[in-house]
């Protein structure tokens, strides 16, 4: 195991030592979780207040002592399991969950190693195991769920190293800050995401889920590579001749609870969780409350850059939940139903992709459009499905001309119309027969092993960016679209949340398709607008600037000049 770069590269933020090839707890740490195994009748551990001493010993038996918790965090313990829950609820906490994590936490160190062994039969040595991903460092974590548990159990109890970290770092994911910040007339929300972890802990120790979730940085290449899709430019863009997908606009309903197989975006700050354990209660932090298993991605992944994403697949949601911001709500149990893949992961898909802050003018800019569309496109893409789709595109293609050279965008030169020279260019104009006879069958063996699961997954989203970020709801929508489209996804999704100036989004979407525009046409028209928009040329929204007239009702985005 000390040879294992991976568990090296991980090791220095878990609270276990290695010895001999051995993960263990040290002596006294052992002990103490021995005892809470063994129930309040040994432990003594019958409120907060005492299972706050319990942790406080454990982490002296870890020598974290010498980094405080946040103050007040342990009133914060008090308060919520003495006076905050309920005295039934009280009693099961304290001589079943909190005894069941114990054991959990006892097992860790076995779980850890037979994970690694796991990982390597599955995806080969190295490829998969826990570790630190830093940025522009492409791959996969491959974790069982009662993994999972174990390292929540962990943060719940405050046994994560907090020293020698730098800017490089993922956050902190101790529960130590969201304890800290309950108090009797402070917001409710809090507490409330208190209620769905503690709920989490209660279902995993009535019965341990046994399936898998995975954890993937996708990064888009800044330079030209042959092992998948580059950066891409602005040229890049303007001349894809990509065929718009479908889109569909919901002014009600959440993004979780679409029932169709697809990516649900999570509006992501850099560092993946954003303020889920800290003062945060809004789209992503909600995400993390009511599926907990997110939170282990806050351990190893390191922020992201511009041209990366985060995705997960796997997770289960636990809790049920009404309200947003201030007005959330945990309202009870969730039972997750969606089936499993072949390697074990529910067919819940994330992807974590972060907005511009506050971007104001500059979101008009063609670096910030470009930015914001590769993104997005970053999150949506699936290389695999490129690649297959690449061969059938260049087997058609060199039929029909043998002397060709065809290229999958974002190669560096286009052609819109083929060309009568012996060279010939295209971009990956799927046609919808293409994708239609691939989805029903092709007689042709290879195409018709070209359409997975995967190439079926569309996309739900909604004003990503928008709000507390500050983006143009208007803009967001449609370069959402043009990423989901160039990803060649079959479908996009998209919740408005009541959004005013999202009024005539279905307007728009009619109106777009009407003229068969490709994505290269739309990057163009959206080029177009905010060029004008900087240079004060238009003051209204892109919606009232694109359709033929503007109506009473359009309600322009408002930025800073």
């Amino acid at each position: 195991m000390e040879k294992r770069e991976d568990l090296n590269s991980i090791l220095p933020f878990l609270p276990l030592f290695l010895r001999s090839s051995t993960l263990f707890w040290p002596s006294k740490a052992l002990e103490a979780l021995k005892a809470l195994a063994l129930g309040p009748a040994v432990s003594r551990v019958r409120s907060g207040g005492v299972l706050f001493d319990a942790i406080l010993d454990l982490r002296d038996s870890l020598g974290l002592s010498s980094w405080e918790l946040t103050p007040r965090t342990a009133s914060g313990y008090a308060l919520f399991f003495d006076e905050m829950m309920s005295g039934m609820d009280s009693r099961v906490w304290f001589e079943e969950v909190v005894p069941g994590m114990a054991r959990l936490l006892l097992r860790l160190p076995s779980l850890l190693e037979a994970h690694y062994l796991k990982s390597d039969e599955m995806f080969g040595e190295g490829k998969a195991g826990l570790r630190f991903m830093g940025p522009q460092e492409p791959g996969l974590v491959f974790l069982n769920q009662e993994l999972i548990a174990a390292l929540l159990s962990c943060a719940m109890f405050c046994l994560f190293p907090t020293s020698d970290r730098d800017v490089r770092c993922p956050p902190i994911i101790n529960f130590d800050v969201l304890f800290a910040s309950l108090n009797r007339n402070g917001k409710h929300c809090q507490e409330q995401k208190v209620r769905c972890l503690v709920h989490f802990f209660e279902r995993i120790c009535l019965r341990m889920p046994t399936g898998y979730v995975s954890f993937e940085r996708k990064v888009l290449p800044r330079e030209s590579s042959d092992h998948g899709v580059t950066y891409p430019t602005s040229a890049n863009w303007s001349t894809s001749t990509v065929p718009l997908c479908s889109f569909e606009v919901f002014s009600s309903g959440s993004i979780e609870d679409q029932p169709h197989e697809a990516i649900e975006v999570d509006f992501a700050n850099e560092y993946l969780g954003g303020g889920a354990l800290k003062w945060g209660c809004v789209q992503e932090e909600i995400q993390f409350m009511i599926n907990p298993e997110l939170i282990v991605g806050m351990l190893f992944m390191a922020c992201m850059e511009d041209n990366e994403a985060i995705e997960i697949i796997g997770i289960e949601r636990f809790s049920c939940y009404m309200g947003y911001g201030s007005s959330f709500r945990f309202v009870g149990d969730y039972l997750d139903n969606k089936p499993y893949d072949s390697i074990g992961r529910r067919k819940t898909r994330i992807a974590a992709i972060d907005a511009l802050c506050s971007p104001r003018m500059w979101q008009y800019e063609v670096e910030g459009l470009v930015r914001e569309t590769n993104k997005a496109f970053c999150g949506f893409l699936d290389q695999s499905v490129y690649k297959r789709r690449l061969k059938v595109i260049s087997r058609r293609y060199n039929d029909e001309f043998p002397n060709a050279t065809c290229y999958i965008y974002p190669a560096r030169n286009f052609s819109k119309q083929r060309s009568r020279e012996n060279t010939h260019t295209m971009s990956t104009g799927i046609s919808e027969n293409e994708n239609r006879s691939e989805v029903e069958g092709n007689s042709d063996s290879e195409s018709s092993q070209v359409m997975d699961s995967q190439d079926n997954v569309g996309i739900a989203t909604g004003n990503w960016g928008c709000g507390a970020f500050g983006g143009d709801p208007q803009i967001k929508s449609i370069i959402q679209w043009l990423a989901a489209s160039q990803a060649l996804r079959p479908f996009i999704h998209y919740y408005t949340f009541g959004e005013a100036a999202l009024q005539r989004l279905e307007e728009v979407r009619q109106w777009i398709l009407l003229h068969g525009w490709t994505v290269g046409d739309l990057w163009n028209m959206l080029v177009d607008y905010s060029d004008q928009r900087l240079n004060r040329k238009t003051h209204v929204g892109f919606f009232a600037w694109l359709l033929p007239c503007n109506k009473p009702n359009d309600v322009p985005h408002t930025s800073e000049e």
